[in-house]
């Protein structure tokens, strides 16, 4: 199988440059995760989704991934909370990655092929802090370690940050506690408070410092120098400059080959004179959504089809107008799913029959023989999820506009949906959506609508059981003016050979 050339953009180099992997026709991918002391956020579940579209994609058009993913179980976030609910650290932070588990599966996020935590990595991590040490690039302050970042000669080349800038932005501040040999330097190694979790190593009793762990962890199940790392925007600095400067001061070999960030999530907000704005998403402002709660009231794939929406290292503004707008695209493209296998069983092919005769019809035959070459290329080019998702509608287009003949379909016109469904199916794949039969989520969203629209399923029934005897009786007047209430109230009914069944209205 011939591999794309994919191109990524590059945050080290700062350039849009042609991805070549280490080992032919094999990624290796580390992507940091969450400090689980609390639920995943809507901004967290951005940066899982896009790197789940990359480890997907990649599989997808034959490379051999192997994606590490790490969890911070240790921390001081960590060990505040469980302080706070008397609770033992290591089993909050095993709870709360049972909680991502569950929150990112209802997303569709596969599990990494390997998902490290702290507490696991302590030998690692002990072992790379004595070789920093070792080699005078950190040092011991009672029982504590910190890194010296100006014996780091390459210290700010992610963030393009300097350290005379930094020392000129400090002026006029209250200096750092005096341990330091310098303000900048960070912690590798902490020693440990009273009662607090910690474990034995050459300075005392202790835990990690926070940049040390992805260091060792990546490195761990890695090696030294691999192919792509990742994590959201906010991370570069200081989390992935220090991670730098740590793995490429103890192994003196580049650390990562690719740096791939993801833009920050914003809310639309109004300002005190009601001017829309929009802010930053985060926990000190209060303006965050959990997973969990974006999930009571929007469909899961509607929720990765919001995030494809923009680039991946561009913000992206939580809008309930733009979640609205991706329902209503998800409800589309399964619709149109729907009709599709409705079609081919009116011309006598089920749902998992292979339609292998037949001419596709001519006018929609390059739009369909394309489409494959046409999407691959859209994600090659640094993941371009905005433009794939228009190509997928293109084929989308078609399955719809011929689905809408009630005769039974011609040859071409079978052979031609058929080809629709599998560029969906194909689409579906990479992008982590429309991978639920059909009719199966489009019960999902009407669900999910009648909730948001605080309708009671039960009366919903009761009016079409009702409707059901005015037309039995053929009083087609109460039938209509039965059907006409739960049109206004955005319910639509569908008559069948099977029965009446209904649905929300989108749009």
């Amino acid at each position: 199988m011939d591999l794309p050339e994919i191109k990524i953009f590059d945050n080290l180099s700062n350039e849009k440059k042609a991805f070549v992997p280490i080992e032919p026709g094999k990624v290796k991918m580390y992507v940091c995760g969450v400090t689980v002391y609390d639920l995943t956020h809507i901004g967290h579940a951005r940066v899982f989704i896009f790197f789940d579209v990359v480890q997907r994609f990649l599989r997808e058009v034959g490379y051999d991934v192997k994606y590490v993913r790490n969890h911070t179980d240790v921390d001081d976030k960590i060990i505040s909370r469980a302080a706070e609910l008397g609770e033992d650290p290591l089993a909050l932070s095993q709870r709360f990655i049972d909680e991502l588990d569950s929150d990112m599966g209802r997303l569709g996020v596969a599990n990494a092929d390997v998902e490290p935590k702290v507490s696991t990595h302590i030998p690692q991590i002990v072992s790379m802090t004595e070789t920093l040490i070792e080699k005078g690039l950190a040092y011991e302050k009672g029982g504590d370690v910190y890194y010296r970042v100006r014996s780091f000669e390459g210290y700010g080349k992610l963030s393009g940050r300097k350290l005379s800038d930094m020392e000129a932005g400090r002026s006029g501040r209250v200096d750092e506690p005096t341990e330091k040999e310098y303000p900048f330097d960070f912690a590798l190694w902490k020693s440990a408070k009273e009662g607090e979790i910690s474990w034995d190593s050459p300075w005392g009793k202790g835990r990690p410092g926070w940049h040390i762990e992805c260091s060792a962890m990546a490195g761990e199940h890695l090696g030294h120098n691999f192919d792509i790392h990742g994590g959201g925007r906010d991370l570069i600095f200081p989390h992935h400059e220090n991670e730098i400067a740590q793995s490429e001061g103890t192994h003196e070999c580049s650390f990562s080959n690719y740096w791939m960030h993801v833009g920050m999530v914003n809310t639309a907000e109004l300002d005190s004179d009601g001017n829309k704005i929009e802010r930053k998403m985060s926990k000190s402002l209060g303006n965050f959504w959990t997973t969990r709660d974006v999930l009571k009231g929007y469909h899961p794939d509607a929720i990765r089809l919001f995030m494809h929406t923009s680039q991946y290292s561009k913000p992206i503004t939580y809008a309930e107008e733009n979640l609205e707008e991706a329902t209503l695209r998800t409800a589309y493209f399964y619709e149109t799913l729907s009709r599709i296998d409705e079609t081919l069983e009116r011309g006598g092919i089920a749902k998992n029959q292979t339609v292998d005769a037949g001419e596709l019809m001519p006018e929609f035959s390059d739009t369909i023989s394309n489409f494959s070459d046409n999407f691959i290329m859209a994600l090659s080019d640094d993941f371009n999820t905005p433009k794939a998702i228009a190509v997928l509608g293109e084929v989308a287009k078609i399955g719809n506009e011929i689905t809408q003949s009630k005769k039974k379909p011609k040859p071409d016109a079978m052979r031609t949906m058929y080809e629709v469904k599998k560029c969906m199916a194909q689409a579906g794949r990479s992008l982590g959506i429309l991978e639920r039969e059909p009719n199966q989520a489009l019960i999902e969203l009407r669900d999910l609508r009648v909730n948001i629209l605080n309708l009671d399923p039960k009366m919903i029934e009761s009016k079409i059981a009702e409707r059901n005897a005015a037309r039995a009786n053929k009083d087609w007047a109460l039938g209509d003016t039965i059907r006409d209430e739960l049109d206004a109230l955005g319910v639509e009914i569908m008559d069948g050979s099977d029965g009446t069944t209904w649905r929300i209205k989108f749009g």
